[in-house]
């Protein structure tokens, strides 16, 4: 069922966009260099696609990063499987591949990960694996009005913006009715999820929760938090789920906030996230921020076992093999936390 997954995906592939400060050296500067080495590192080695038609067509075209377009160099060397960019030779971020757990940047293989894992429990087959939704063939429309829809979600508009759909699967009545995919996409190339992974993490929240294991109406098991006069110590799981927290975690893509630095520069992106103040009393104040999602994957890794493989095991368990979706790779920070709000 690998078209289930796409097809959730693709809602809002765009959704995520980072931008640094044109010309300002340092923090934001950093954040770029990680998030093309990052990004290219991902759509190389996990999805199998070109990484100069992965920069040209996704990473060029973000608002800041177009501006830095002629002093970026991006190297990818496929006998090291890694990815390293700079801009003007210097600032330079490196992002490498490691089997079953896609790319992290600057770091060994996260933590516990050292043996790969069997293949995922979600494979063909597998007992309470999901039924597949289509058979091996692209489905071609059978009627005039789909084949007239993917022709104009495909078309490019006179004048722009560029498009640039990559896939399209509709399903109705649980069955793919109809789909097509750009040059260079098939039924099999694993796509970027983006902030569609945040969803994946709310589901394991919520999993843990229906097994007794997490209370999300009590407050968040954050080590940091644990003193009762720490007034973090008063936001719940919910709280962090809904982006309610009062953490200055706000995320306003500018290549300083909180998120980009998070995402792109912290090799412990959960701990950097839970370090912040509040800047408001939880559940008083509503921000979206992509780093309250790496405290909820932070707290979904130490409840399952503290490792990245038990992470991975307990995600194909519960919520990969049910659902049908094979083939999915989350990847991880250097401590083993899955990067939740973006990289799946």
């Amino acid at each position: 069922m690998r078209r289930v997954a796409l097809a959730v995906l693709l809602l809002g592939a765009a959704g995520m966009v980072t931008a640094v400060v044109v010309f300002r050296p340092g923090q934001a500067v950093l954040v770029a260099t990680g998030l093309v080495s990052h990004t290219l590192c991902s759509e190389t080695f996990v999805a199998g696609l070109d990484p100069d038609q992965t920069f040209a067509e996704t990473v060029s075209t973000m608002p800041g990063i177009r501006r830095l377009v002629p002093w970026l160099h991006y190297r990818v060397d496929r006998a090291a499987r890694d990815v390293s960019t700079t801009l003007g030779g210097r600032f330079e971020m490196r992002a490498v591949y490691h089997d079953g757990v896609g790319c992290t940047l600057a770091s060994p293989a996260p933590a516990g990960t050292a043996t790969p894992l069997p293949s995922p429990a979600s494979a063909a087959g597998a007992p309470g694996a999901g039924r597949d939704i289509a058979g091996p063939a692209v489905v071609e429309p059978a009627r005039e009005p789909l084949r007239a829809a993917l022709d104009r979600a495909f078309a490019e508009p006179a004048g722009g913006p560029v498009r640039g759909t990559k896939a399209v699967v509709v399903v109705h009545d649980s069955h793919v009715v109809a789909e097509r995919y750009a040059p260079g996409y098939g039924l099999d190339t694993p796509m970027l999820s983006w902030s569609m992974n945040k969803s994946v993490v709310n589901a394991l929240i919520g999993i843990l929760a229906r097994q007794g294991r997490l209370a999300v109406g009590a407050p968040a098991p954050v080590p940091a938090w644990r003193d009762p006069s720490d007034p973090r110590h008063a936001i719940t799981v919910e709280q962090l789920m809904r982006m309610t927290s009062g953490l200055a975690l706000d995320e306003t893509n500018t290549g300083f906030d909180p998120a980009s630095r998070m995402l792109f520069t912290e090799p412990d992106m959960a701990g950097f996230a839970q370090s912040a103040a509040l800047a408001a009393p939880p559940g008083t104040r509503y921000h979206y921020s992509s780093p309250s999602t790496l405290i909820l994957s932070r707290i979904i890794r130490d409840a399952v076992g503290g490792r990245a493989e038990d992470v991975r095991r307990f995600a194909e368990r519960e919520l990969f093999a049910p659902l049908g979706m094979r083939g999915v790779t989350l990847e991880f920070d250097a401590t083993g936390t899955q990067v939740g709000s973006t990289y799946m």
